[in-house]
């Protein structure tokens, strides 16, 4: 199904009962986060905050369920999606000899084929108003959190074309609104937009780019997709929907943009002009990513639609509805990862908590020794997979969405002296946790069921029954070092413990808490520590594994205390001995007086039952108060 902008999904949103309408007036400045983020995190509807102070609507958490989702892409859900490419793929690509049977895929090509993007010399509907003397502050745009360095917007799908090549890309990055007509753009490093905007530098030329907001949610979802560079994500929209994608040329400059859009914002992009600052920004991350030197995008013109909604998301502390978008492309590149890359993986998931790139859980059908560390030296170099940090292989009967039976899985298939496999690589630019900007330490787990052959030289490892962990000997831990701790995993059969401790009132902490474990000989109890702040509540594992992932260097923060029991020391680094060579960011949270205002609103904005801040929970992971955002 497809969508003839938001207007059409807000209408297929609201006969699901997915919608809530907010008539009240909400400033986009911190208060649509902080309504938003309650909403989100309890699992509650899309929001269309109708009184903004402009003339646009906001539309936001559009994504963030699975039906939404689902909705968004033009499916009853996720699967369904997947299944569709999944045959595409192999009635494509199957190895059939006879002429006559290879004609039979060709019904896909011709489907595939109608549905490549097509241009239309007439106007779009995304130009029926057009702003020749362009002013962003026409634009609800939010800002965020209280630290932002100014209002972001958030959902762009800015489209950019590579001087030579003539191939064209959709990326979403972020980009800060610097006044009345530029803004900055966010484009990293690693991303197809920088690529292109490089390869202008050497024109010498102005980089033409445009930036479409709204439309059908479909575009949105194929802006952030992991495809190909040079593979037009509108021929993913178009198959997703069912229909292909109309695109006009802009007004102002020579690229097309979706038709049906809800906004456009035309202009360029020139290499020859500095950077300019842009930054901070409370990211997906859960901590604020620091302030940094990108280019400026100046708008040359503005057009829109005559019923127009303005699209935004909010990240910050996870989940998010970003989650959401993360959960379809576990269902919709499952089948293109197993059929070009490796064909024996079964499934793939990136937990709430892991960000996408933190951690990566693949299950795998294996046939072979040496199969699961194949797997992982093999997917680690693989587009967006290279930014993994934590990579676990497992293979079997296990459902690897079950967090606590998986965990129970990989100490029963774990000799951690051979299964392990440490090393460096490219980061995420947004990863604070590493020595060095974009680049560091990463760790595989080669949880596979062993076969004969990769037994030899193995410690035995036992399935041990349930553990009663009232009678678990904790007299060794010492009040002093550590704040608190968390053995409730024993229960589940997964000898873990976690403990907090505060390395800014003592810098050896995390060694005395280390030798603890030395000394008492507890290899047999606990084969994995787990060491977080004491600002950490450790009974709330969600929050110990974000933090955890977020916090280290797999490589730089692990230490074996023996063969079969190692360490992960996920604090601050900033409070270590010596300090840290880079600016470490705070946590994300809504200010004091933003809560406040929105619990007295709350009864009169028709949202149902009263929902605490989630900020008012995690503000104690903050230092030094909320007033700064790097804990030097």
């Amino acid at each position: 199904m497809s969508y003839s902008g938001l207007t059409d999904f807000i209408t297929a949103l609201e006969k699901k009962d997915e919608l809530i309408r907010i008539k009240q007036f909400i400033d986009p400045v911190l208060e649509i986060t902080e309504i938003t983020d309650r909403v989100t995190k309890s699992g509650g509807k899309a929001l269309l905050f109708e009184n903004t102070g402009t003339i646009f609507p906001v539309l936001i958490n559009a994504f963030g369920s699975d039906l939404r989702m689902s909705m968004a892409i033009g499916r009853n859900n996720l699967d369904d999606a997947g299944m569709e490419i999944e045959n595409l793929y192999k009635n494509i690509s199957s190895g059939k000899e006879s002429f006559f049977q290879k004609l039979s895929t060709l019904p896909d090509l011709f489907k595939l084929a109608g549905l490549l993007p097509s241009r239309i010399k007439r106007k779009g509907k995304c130009q029926q108003q057009i702003h020749r003397n362009p002013d962003l502050g026409i634009l609800p745009v939010l800002k965020c959190w209280p630290h932002d360095g100014g209002r972001f917007i958030t959902l762009p799908m800015v489209h950019t074309r590579h001087p030579e090549t003539g191939s064209t890309n959709v990326g979403m990055y972020r980009m800060q609104v610097l006044d009345k007509n530029t803004t900055a753009m966010h484009w990293q490093r690693h991303k197809t937009g920088a690529n292109h905007f490089e390869a202008w530098k050497l024109t010498g030329k102005k980089m033409p780019v445009s930036v479409a907001l709204g439309g059908d949610p479909v575009y949105t979802y194929a802006a952030t997709a992991p495809l190909p560079e040079n593979i037009n994500e509108y021929i993913l929209a178009g198959f997703l929907r069912k229909n292909k994608v109309n695109m006009v040329q802009c007004i102002t400059n020579d690229l097309y943009v979706p038709e049906d859009a809800d906004i456009i914002l035309e202009g360029f992009v020139d290499p020859a002009e500095d950077p300019v600052w842009e930054g901070p920004f409370g990211d997906h991350t859960g901590f604020y990513s620091l302030a940094d030197w990108y280019p400026k995008f100046h708008v040359t013109c503005i057009t829109h639609s005559n019923k127009a909604i303005y699209p935004a998301t909010i990240v910050g502390i996870p989940p998010q509805e970003d989650a959401w978008i993360a959960k379809a492309t576990e269902r919709l590149f499952l089948s293109p990862v197993r059929m070009t890359l490796q064909p024996e993986i079964e499934d793939f998931h990136m937990p709430d908590a892991g960000i996408a790139h933190n951690l990566v859980i693949v299950k795998i059908k294996k046939s072979y020794p040496g199969q699961g560390m194949k797997v992982l030296s093999s997917l680690s170099g693989a587009g967006q997979m290279m930014f993994t940090k934590y990579m676990i292989v497992v293979s079997g009967d296990i459902n690897i969405r079950n967090y606590k039976g998986l965990l129970a899985h990989v100490f029963s298939n774990v000799d951690l002296s051979k299964d392990l496999l440490f090393s460096h690589g490219p980061l995420d630019v947004l990863d604070h946790s590493s020595d060095n900007f974009s680049f560091g330490g990463k760790v595989g787990v080669d949880a596979t069921i062993k076969l004969i052959e990769e037994n030899s030289g193995r410690d035995k490892i036992s399935k041990s029954d349930k553990t009663d962990v009232d009678k678990i000997n904790v007299d060794f831990i010492d009040k002093n070092i550590v704040s608190n701790y968390n053995i409730n995993l024993l229960a589940d059969n997964n000898p873990v413990i976690v403990i907090s401790v505060n390395p800014s009132e003592d810098a050896d902490v995390i060694e005395k808490a280390r030798n603890m474990f030395r000394i008492n000989d507890t290899e047999r109890i606990f084969r994995l520590i787990l060491i977080v702040d004491h600002s950490v509540d450790v009974t709330d594992l969600y929050m110990v594994v974000w933090q955890l992932l977020a916090n280290t260097d797999p490589q730089r923060d692990h230490e074996f205390l023996s063969p079969q029991s190692v360490s992960f020391d996920g604090t601050i680094k900033a409070c270590r001995k010596g300090g840290f060579p880079r600016k470490w960011p705070n946590v994300v949270c809504s200010g004091s007086e933003t809560i406040s205002t929105i619990d007295q609103k709350w009864d009169s904005l028709g949202i149902g039952e009263f929902i605490n801040s989630p900020s008012a929970r995690y503000i104690r992971l903050c230092r030094r108060g909320t007033d700064e955002i790097i804990i030097d």
